[in-house]
């Protein structure tokens, strides 16, 4: 199977001094050879914000 499963973590949370929001993901090895980013709602910010994979 080439799909893969991800961990997506808020990269605003941290600077800020809140908890960093985490969202689980899927990606195609195949065709998304590098690094995701997606916007997605922090609750603790009560704002949408970047998200980026992290290492597992």
């Amino acid at each position: 199977m080439a799909r893969e499963h991800i961990i997506l973590e808020c990269t605003e949370a941290r600077k800020e001094g809140k908890t960093p929001s985490r969202y689980m993901s899927e990606r195609d090895k195949k065709k998304q050879q590098g690094r995701i980013e997606k916007m997605k709602y922090n609750p603790s910010l009560r704002r949408h914000t970047l998200h980026k994979e992290i290492k597992n």
